[in-house]
Parts: C-alpha cells; structure tokens; sequence
C-alpha cells in the first residue's frame, strides 16, 4: 500500500541532495531500528529452526507448517538485508557503487513482496482447512498446499516483474547537488520516473495491493463466521454457555486471524506515515519511523506463530523456571 503511495506520489518526494536525511546523526533512531532487528532476526530463526527441527524428526505436520516456515525465512532474509542497508542510512562511511545499491534495494523490495504474498496465502490455506465438509472449499484441501505453492511461486515472479525497474532506477547517488533524485540512502538514490512510467507502475502495484488485501479480508471473514457458527454448536450440544476449549483447528485459525489484523493494522499506518512525509518535506522522524513501521509485522509475527505451538511454550516455560532456580 505505501508504495502504491510512494509511485503516485513520487515528485513530492524528491529530495536536495545538499540536504540529505542525516539519520546517522540520532543515536536513538539508531538504536531503536537495530533493537528491532536484533530481536525481529533471533525470533524468526528460532521459529525457522523449531520448524526445520520438526522436518527432520518426523513429527506429524500441520499444512500451515510450510507457509509458516517459509514466512520466517523470507522475514529472516529480509530482516538481514535491510540490516546491511540500515549501515548506509545510520551510519556514516565512504558509500556503495551502482551495483551495491541495485541489488539491495532490489532484493529488499522483493522478499518484501514475498512477505505479503505467502501472509496471503497462508490465510486462504487456513480457511481451506477450516472448512468444513458440505463447502465447495472442501474439494481443495487434499491438494489445497500445492495449489497455495503454485500462487505464491506466480505472484511472487510477477511482483518481481513490476520492481524489476528498481534496477535500471536505483543508482549511487553522485556528488552533485540536484532535486531529481529521490533519497533511498546515503549511497543510493533513486531517478525519477515518467508520468507514463509512475502511472503504470502506480496501477500495477495498487491492483497487486487490493488483490491480496482482499485475499486477506475475505478468508478472515469466511474463518470467523465458522469459528462461530462452530461455537454455537458446541454449546448448543453441551448445553451450557460456558466455551469449550478450542480445538489446534481453532487455535491455529485465531493465530492467522491475529496475524492478519496485526499485518492490515501495520499496513495503514504505514500508509499514513508515507503521506505524512509528502507534508514533511525531507523530515528525517517520519522516515525513520516507516522504515520501523515496515519491519513491524516480521518483528511480531514469529511470537504470534510461536504463541500456538505447546513445544516452544512448554520450552521456553522451563527455560524461565531453570533460569529463576538459578
């Protein structure tokens, strides 16, 4: 959504380059960022591990297990990438050539894009699986993960196909002073567009935006309205009013729904942070507060995933126990 945002409003983020965000000047926006990533990149491992772990032991598998495993790793991957970059915004050194800078940013733009695809999808599986007999979405789930596989493998080469333009774009910023190039960071600028291009481009990633957005709010309302028809049932049959424990379906399904509020919540505000800064002109808080708002969902996601599996909570509980003896 932000950069639906940014490409149709692109010629109100050109920058002077004799005025440069100096972010590396703030020591708390750096610390904050890096305190993110520390933490964002130790939870996704340890889920990526515990999944991997799971693999290799034979443990019975749930269908989400895949979706989520590959989430930590694109979030993981991701999250070391924009580490590298956040060196070049946070703190001062002599720069990077062109091929540095396209790479980077690039591959950033990409694993993001794959970050919003495989949520996506990961939220249709869930509904697939919550479905019950009687839905015309009960004939997918035997072969429900290779289809979810196929999806994401398509999006994500053409969400790779509509950035690929970052690497004609994404240049070392020359020591000139100019207004035509759009501050990426302190080594890497961005040219600016065509009208032509900026519309094409805007068009392409909103319908990418609401597609996936719509993916999103539609199996969420398909998992609600049966997980409450499933608990009129049951007190029904029990004959009380009192909720009867929730089912690994249930709690697996409340997990995803969290997720998917807590990634369309992170959405909007970083939207606004991004219209904020057509107001801001060159104003260092608001972009160093998007950058933090855009690594928000892969710093949560792995403690939301991590919350649902009995095996890590029942390790890490006896983890603090022998930590309090001691």
């Amino acid at each position: 959504m932000s950069e639906v945002l940014f490409f149709s409003l692109q010629p109100l983020f050109l920058y002077m380059m004799n005025k440069n965000i100096k972010l590396h000047t703030n020591s708390d926006i750096r610390n904050t960022f890096f305190s993110e990533i520390g933490i964002a990149t130790s939870a996704n491992s340890f889920l990526l591990l515990f999944h991997i772990l799971k693999f290799i032991r034979g443990h019975r598998s749930r269908l989400t297990d895949l979706p989520i495993g590959l989430l930590s790793l694109i979030h993981l991957l991701m999250l070391l990438v924009i580490a590298f970059i956040a060196t070049d915004i946070f703190i001062y050194w002599t720069g990077w050539d062109d091929i540095i800078c396209k790479f980077l940013v690039y591959l950033h733009r990409i694993l993001r894009g794959f970050s919003l695809c495989t949520t996506s999808m990961l939220s249709v599986l869930q509904a697939i699986i919550l479905s019950p007999r009687s839905s015309c979405l009960a004939k997918f789930k035997h072969k429900s993960l290779h289809y979810i596989s196929c999806a994401i493998l398509l999006l994500s080469v053409l969400y790779m196909l509509i950035s690929s333009h970052l690497l004609v774009s994404i240049i070392a910023t020359p020591n000139l002073t100019t207004n035509d190039f759009i501050y990426v960071t302190q080594s890497c600028s961005i040219l600016p567009l065509s009208y032509v291009m900026q519309s094409t481009l805007s068009a392409l990633l909103a319908i990418r935006e609401v597609f996936l957005l719509t993916l999103m709010v539609l199996s969420s309302s398909y998992m609600v309205t049966v997980l409450c028809r499933h608990r009129k049932q049951a007190q029904h049959l029990q004959g009380t009013s009192l909720s009867p424990k929730a089912s690994p379906e249930q709690r697996a399904t409340q997990t995803i729904l969290m997720l998917m509020s807590f990634f369309v919540l992170m959405s909007i505000f970083d939207s606004i942070v991004s219209c904020s800064r057509t107001m801001f002109f060159n104003d260092p808080t608001s972009y160093s507060i998007q950058i933090f708002l855009m690594h928000m969902y892969a710093t949560v996601s792995p403690f939301v995933f991590m919350s649902s599996e009995k095996h890590i909570v029942n390790f890490l509980r006896s983890m603090c126990k022998k930590v309090i003896n001691i």
